[in-house]
């Protein structure tokens, strides 16, 4: 259906509204890429429409038959939610979610005992607010080892096992409140894990200078990706927001949107220019190593002092047009590209001139801008083909607009070139976009994902609280092409996407895995063989109960307690069989878990009432899973 015919339709006074307004918006959008010399206005929107993609070559078949994989993976995070969810990239089919900042039912993650050690004492936090997947690198290319990703809600930062799709290590940054941008160091490895301390706060934040906001600062941070130990922090002037790493393990570059140091929305958008913190990790690790940082509060962890009226040379600030939101590395390591929200443009910061910005070489940071290019209203983030593109998205116009990075570079020195390639709408107001391989110098060019606030009318309704919409759109050609759109809950934020190859995945465990190798050692401290052993051990009040599983048998059928006991459960999984998961399910406890091929789990709970109460297999498993079965027998106190 058509626009036209979509609009023709009596869709309700809300819809029309919102429709007026993004034609409006669009126009002033085009109106203001006019005004800029050389670039393209009204004549650089093109149609959008599905039908368009069955004449276009390139990658725009997106079907993948039943039987045959993606080509790729698509990792995005879960927002709100708390988890990461893992797609096939072309087809768009849902895999995977895995648990990470949240509680999860199924697979026990939250529950268990071994994640509560993973998680530590946040694990009390059953929410989390899961924003930037990154996975790890080699040589600027993606090596499939794990995923990090972070929490804004709770101030952490996660790491995925990519061989098992397991959170395997969770840290809680300290002298900082809400983990925003997440990027990982390219080269020569991802040795460091960089995390972006948004909001500012007293330091230390122990209920002294609760109203003098003067003193309220935030720290940017390093984390051991390999011990997941925060190792460095660095005190910053201003809230930062998002960041990204070069392709030499050198710089890294953090946008900050509140260089007023506010604390309402209308002082937070006084300044004309706000600015990109630029690190420089050689000097960091240097002072650190010569002692030249403090310590905060409780923590050990060093902070050297970035602030712009530090006299060590381990940050500069670059002043750029306005609340700045995104900060991406071009795919060719020549730029940090920052999006400049409520200016439409883009600051694009030559890396290679940064080694003279910090040898005190160039007159004024502003120097080590190549190009500002106007695109549009609402500039967020920037994506890349590989092939010398750069994609960005419009929040305002509800665009993506493709533009040439080495043109807008001769437009900025005064060349009368179009640097503007083509912008397609996108429904409707989009964050993040991503592009296939595009956070690596592997970037092929294919497909590119629109990460879109709202779907208003794209889908059937669901009542007050919509989906998100992603849309995949084609850019192998010349011009983009609207592919599929999916609809997504709970704001997935961001995304990346690699090749099938880059991973390396298991399909059945390994019994020496070091992910429950604790309790592991607590049966062995019992002379438990978890392989063979079937045995309820008592220590006073506390019950530890040791099985095994062979589809579709427990190992043991009947576990007598007494009221007020503590129950510890472990269960391994003897089963070759790959897909063969089971489950335990203790009814009317909140005790639920999976238990894969080969794998040893463990949960422990109360059980703090009488009677008899059945535990099950809660995972598909034989056909006669539903008389996989035991009884929890509660004797009164």
């Amino acid at each position: 259906m058509s626009d036209k015919q979509r609009d023709d339709k009596p869709t309700g006074a809300v819809n029309e509204g919102r429709r007026r307004f993004l034609a409006g918006s669009a126009a002033v959008g085009a109106a203001s890429m006019a005004g800029a010399a050389g670039v393209a206005g009204v004549g650089a929107l093109t149609r959008s429409q599905p039908a368009q993609a069955a004449s276009h070559g390139g990658a725009a078949d997106i079907h993948v038959p039943p039987g045959e994989l993606d080509e790729y993976y698509g990792f995005w995070s879960g927002g709100h939610s708390g988890e990461v969810r893992v797609y096939g990239v072309p087809s768009m089919r849902e895999i995977m979610r895995i648990p990470v900042f949240n509680h999860c039912s199924a697979s026990g993650w939250g529950m268990t005992n071994e994640s509560k050690r993973i998680m530590g004492d946040s694990h009390r936090f059953t929410n989390g607010d899961a924003h930037h997947p990154h996975v790890s690198y080699t040589d600027g290319s993606h090596d499939g080892r794990y995923l990090f990703i972070n929490d804004k809600a709770n101030t952490r930062v996660a790491r995925i096992r990519l061989d098992v799709f397991k959170t395997d290590a969770m840290v809680t940054v300290p002298n900082v409140q809400a983990i925003h941008g997440l990027r990982l160091q390219k080269a020569p490895r991802t040795g460091y894990v960089f995390a972006n301390g948004e909001y500012m706060i007293p330091q230390p934040n122990d209920g002294r200078d609760i109203n003098d906001p003067s003193k309220y600062y935030t720290l940017w941070n390093a984390i051991d990706a390999d011990t997941m130990e925060v190792k460095w922090q660095v005190m910053v002037d201003g809230n930062l927001d998002n960041m990204d790493a070069d392709y030499n393990g050198k710089y890294c570059a953090a946008t900050c949107y509140n260089s007023e140091g506010a604390v309402d929305l209308a002082g937070k958008m006084r300044a004309d220019r706000d600015w990109v913190v630029v690190f420089n990790i050689e000097n960091i690790e240097a002072a650190v190593a010569s002692g030249d940082f403090m310590t905060i509060g409780d923590s050990e962890v060093p902070v050297v002092d970035g602030r712009k009226s530090s006299d060590l040379n381990v940050t500069r600030y670059v002043p750029v047009p306005k609340n700045p939101h995104g900060l991406n590395t071009s795919t060719d390591g020549k730029y940090f590209i920052a999006a400049g929200k409520l200016s439409p443009t883009v600051s694009m910061i030559e890396i290679a001139r940064l080694d003279d910005l910090f040898a005190g070489n160039l007159a004024d940071e502003r120097d080590v801008i190549a190009a500002e290019p106007e695109l549009g209203l609402g500039p967020l983030h920037t994506t890349y083909d590989g092939r010398g593109n750069a994609y960005t998205t419009l929040f305002i116009d509800s665009q993506v607009v493709k533009w040439n990075m080495e043109d807008a570079v001769r437009h900025y020195n005064g060349e009368d070139v179009n640097y503007i390639r083509q912008k397609i709408d996108v429904h409707y107001q989009p964050g993040h976009n991503h592009a296939t391989l595009a956070e690596s110098k592997d970037a092929d060019g294919k497909y590119l994902f629109s990460l879109n606030k709202f779907s208003k009318d794209r889908y059937l309704p669901v009542g007050p609280l919509h989906p998100e919409n992603d849309q995949m759109i084609d850019i192998s050609g010349d011009e983009m092409v609207l592919l599929h759109d999916t609809p997504t809950f709970a704001e997935p934020h961001d995304a990346v996407i690699i090749r099938r190859d880059q991973i390396q995945t298991k399909q059945i465990w390994e019994r020496d895995d070091p992910y429950f190798a604790d309790t592991v050692a607590m049966a062995r401290e019992d002379g438990i063989t978890l392989e063979t052993d079937n045995e309820i051990i008592r220590d006073g009040n506390k019950v530890r109960v040791y099985m095994t599983t062979v589809a579709p048998n427990f190992g043991i059928t009947e576990i007598p307690v007494k009221q007020g006991d503590e129950v510890t459960v472990t269960i391994t999984n003897l089963d070759r069989v790959e897909d063969l998961t089971h489950g335990f399910c203790v009814v009317d406890h909140g005790v639920s878990m999976e238990i894969s091929p080969q794998q040893t789990a463990s949960i422990t709970f109360t059980a703090d009432k009488p009677g008899v109460f059945w535990y099950y297999c809660n995972w598909f498993c034989h056909a006669l899973h539903m008389e996989m079965v035991g009884r929890l027998l509660v004797e009164p106190a």
